[in-house]
């Protein structure tokens, strides 16, 4: 069996946490492993690591990389140029499935944003789907409705018989009303996004019910690279895999997914999760409260305090403060919406930004200028790297470093400072045990993340 891990979303419901280039599947919302690196150590228990693919966005390949290193997991990483939704995705990965065995084996696709702790009794249901996949259905695993969400698709089944059925009608996010009458109904189940068939029934499906991303994507090859070319996505639609597929397919069928189950996409669903207090409350950082009843009060850096406060749900973030009720979680994607028609920076980075090799921290910035605090974790290092439109002055603050300028090695002390002029050729490395933390001045006419020539790195990024 292989398996598909769809990596590739943004996360904006879970927005100021989630950014666009760091969203919710790589970070660490439950314990201390990110949503897909317990994803794929799920599915290690039953499938070979190097049948494990990640599609992600050409954006979030090296974290993905990087996360998948840290698990020590095998699995292949696929890019795509931009986001054309689950269809694309999927098919893409098929392809790559396609051209590297002939045999027909069973496709699993699944979110990587679940949370599932109950893993005997998901690999269970796995197996069960697989003997209705060898019979060439197409399997989608449902999920008995325990509330009334509004933010899930539902499934109608007939035919129910030992958790397993025949999927008769979809239904996209219902209102509430309607979603309130499916709790009741014994036949209606959340879609859980996870889908299992042959790779020929997939095959055949996207060709007789997509034929358009099927016919684009008929030449793709991944022989000489693992990144998707911008000319396969420019044109493909943009649709899920529920619109574009399964909704359309007569060899549909229903497993009953019999594990706990949890879709993090919301701060709702988050809540749910969390461990709370004699008071309802998830209450995490820098956070003094008083009268706070079924709450999540979440802080990253300043000190929050709340008073008189109930079923809300208050997230502070280095650049940005999401307040909103309970129940309306699901709107906080509106939110996001706005933020990304402002083109404003808030949707699309955090003041905190993970690196393989650690972080950085912007501090102040204006018009020809950027001040980063950036930390080097011990034993790693920056790409040897240069830069066309900007110069940097670089001062040590804690540990020391090791600065490699147009070939020549040079040594700071914490109070110790060094130039790197316009175009010159550098690194920033720590080959020492104690943390390097540097205050980094950029100078130039044009102050980007993209201003970079990369020679050489240590996490594959040239």
């Amino acid at each position: 069996m292989y398996a598909i891990i769809l990596a590739g979303g943004s996360g904006s419901r879970l927005w100021p946490l989630s950014r666009e280039l760091y969203p919710k599947q790589l970070l660490a919302l439950h314990g201390d492993k990110s949503l897909l690196q317990h994803t794929i150590l799920r599915l290690k228990n039953f499938i070979d690591d190097k049948k494990i693919i990640c599609i992600t966005n050409v954006k979030h390949a090296n974290d993905v990389k990087f996360q998948l290193r840290q698990i020590n997991c095998e699995g292949i990483v696929l890019s795509e140029p931009m986001a054309k939704n689950t269809a694309s995705a999927i098919a893409s990965a098929l392809k790559y499935i396609k051209q590297v065995t002939a045999i027909d084996e069973n496709v699993l696709v699944l979110p990587s944003d679940h949370l599932i702790n109950d893993t005997e009794c998901f690999e269970k249901s796995i197996s069960k789907a697989k003997k209705y996949a060898d019979d060439y259905k197409m399997v989608m695993f449902g999920i008995k409705p325990s509330y009334a969400e509004t933010g899930f698709g539902y499934i109608k089944v007939e035919n129910l018989e030992n958790g397993c059925g025949e999927v008769v009608q979809f239904t996209e996010k219902p209102d509430v009303n309607c979603a309130e009458r499916y709790i009741g109904d014994d036949t209606n189940y959340w879609n859980s996004g996870i889908f299992c068939a042959k790779s020929s029934v997939w095959e055949d499906e996207f060709k007789k019910h997509a034929p358009q991303i099927y016919k684009k994507l008929e030449s793709l090859s991944f022989a000489d690279s693992l990144s998707i070319p911008y000319g396969y996505y420019e044109e493909l639609p943009d649709i899920s895999v529920d619109y574009a597929v399964m909704e359309k397919t007569t060899k549909a069928a229903m497993v009953k997914l019999e594990c706990d189950w949890k879709d993090l996409g919301s701060w709702q669903s988050l809540y749910d999760v969390k461990d709370k207090d004699a008071q309802g409350n998830v209450i995490e950082g820098n956070v003094i409260s008083n009268n706070v009843k079924n709450s999540l009060i979440y802080s990253a850096k300043k000190l929050v305090a709340v008073s008189g406060l109930e079923d809300v749900i208050l997230v502070e973030t280095e650049d940005a403060i999401m307040a909103c009720k309970k129940d309306c979680s699901q709107d906080v994607k509106n939110l996001y919406d706005k933020l990304e028609a402002q083109n404003h920076d808030a949707k699309i980075v955090h003041k905190t930004v993970f690196r393989p090799w650690g972080y950085y921290t912007c501090l102040a910035d204006g018009e020809g200028y950027l001040t980063k605090l950036i930390s080097v974790s011990p034993k790693q290092k920056l790409s040897i790297q240069s830069h066309n439109h900007r110069s940097e002055h670089w001062v040590v603050l804690e540990g020391d470093a090791l600065v490699v300028l147009d070939g020549e090695n040079h040594y700071l002390k914490a109070g110790q400072s060094i130039d790197i002029p316009l175009k010159a050729i550098h690194s920033l490395q720590n080959p020492y045990e104690k943390e390097l933390r540097i205050i980094e001045v950029q100078k130039g006419d044009y102050i980007s993340e993209d201003d970079i020539i990369r020679y050489e790195d240590a996490y594959g990024r040239v």
